[in-house]
């Protein structure tokens, strides 16, 4: 095995392998002429719909505005409450908080990290308008459960689906649940652009017009503003991009699939470390793959030095965020939370990854775990 560095993320070999189709649809765009919600971002939008098994996509600026928009499109603002998972990351909460509601956190599951939707109940209020879950390091929530509760309580639901393209909850695709869906296609995600861009997925027709009001100053026809809107549109450059891969993405997902695989197999038994849990019925695609161990801190910087880049996804809870300190949620409100920000590490896991590189780290973790 080489001893050359194993970065975190490299997007080198996808980018490799669809150089020539990525800049002739670059080229396309800049001899069109036509750079904002045009064709491409039609297309796009059309392309990813089937995709989600969803009738409609609106193309926006990024996976912030796209969770706003969707708030905003069903309505929810001051007074309202909307539950969210404790441990993700603060985008989430920004959104509740952009629409001028407010986020109620609801602790995870800690063999999954994801909205355990037992807690929901607890968390339920008079002022509760929707649930936030997040499909989290790309594993599918448990949205049976969800949507019953949103169901037996007059919720809407509003998927994070920003780490999840093509993950599927009892044979679903995620981001066709709720009744508007959010993603980002930051270019780190599983499917990413060149740059920021998001989008809101759907099934009703009427939330979908709404929604490209909201992203283009409140207007359908130009000069003609129903609402107060936002600037919030997916770039002709982007969306040519993005239906580039997103016919690289079925193979992506398998891809990030046998890794995950790998990492699971080499590192099966070791007492201190926690791998990442399936729930039954989830099928992940692995944005993501993240331990758990109390030394955590030790064990990157032993990986740091053999040369292997990890990351810390997420280190600091919402609640303890600077930005929510008004919520006055001291350390030791939201435990589970906590201790999975404490714990979690991010392995390296990419698109072009080879089992000897999964192998080489499996081999550094297990060193230091002493197995």
């Amino acid at each position: 095995m080489t001893n050359s560095a194993i970065p975190f993320f490299s997007s080198q070999a996808m980018h490799a392998a669809i150089r020539p189709e990525a800049l002739a649809a670059m080229a396309r765009v800049y001899d069109s002429n036509w750079y904002v919600l045009g064709e491409e971002v039609a297309q796009f939008e059309q392309e990813y719909s089937q995709f989600s098994g969803v009738a409609h996509t609106v193309g926006v600026g990024n996976g912030l505005e796209a969770l706003t928009l969707a708030l905003r499109a069903l309505g929810i603002g001051p007074g309202d409450e909307v539950l969210v998972p404790s441990n993700t990351y603060i985008a989430t909460w920004l959104a509740v908080t952009h629409a001028g509601a407010t986020p109620v956190p609801v602790e995870p599951d800690p063999a999954t990290s994801n909205l355990d939707p037992a807690g929901l109940a607890a968390s339920l209020s008079p002022r509760t308008r929707a649930i936030l879950p997040v499909h989290l390091y790309g594993q599918p929530c448990r949205m049976t459960e969800v949507m019953e509760f949103a169901a037996r309580h007059g919720l809407a639901v509003v998927e994070d689906n920003a780490q999840a393209q093509g993950a599927t909850w009892a044979g679903q695709l995620t981001g066709s649940f709720g009744a508007v869906n959010a993603t980002s296609f930051y270019p780190t995600k599983n499917l990413g652009a060149l740059g920021d861009a998001g989008a809101l997925t759907t099934h009703d027709a009427a939330l979908a017009g709404q929604l490209r009001r909201l992203r283009s100053y409140g207007a359908i026809q130009k000069n003609y503003h129903e609402l107060p809107g936002y600037n919030s549109r997916l770039d002709e450059l982007q969306a040519a991009a993005l239906r580039v891969k997103l016919r690289q993405l079925p193979a992506w997902t398998a891809q990030r699939r046998q890794l995950a695989a790998w990492y699971s197999s080499h590192l099966a038994d070791l007492p201190d470390l926690q791998l990442p849990a399936v729930a039954a019925g989830a099928a992940p695609v692995w944005h993501l793959y993240v331990v758990h161990t109390a030394r955590r801190d030790a064990l990157r910087q032993h990986l740091a030095a053999q040369g292997i880049e990890t990351l810390v996804h997420y280190p600091v809870p919402p609640h303890l965020q600077p930005a929510y300190a008004a919520m006055r949620l001291p350390p030791g409100a939201l435990p589970v939370a906590e201790k999975l920000a404490a714990t979690c590490l991010s392995l390296p896991l990419w698109p072009g990854m080879t089992e000897s590189m999964v192998a080489r780290v499996a081999e550094a973790v297990r060193n230091f775990c002493g197995r």
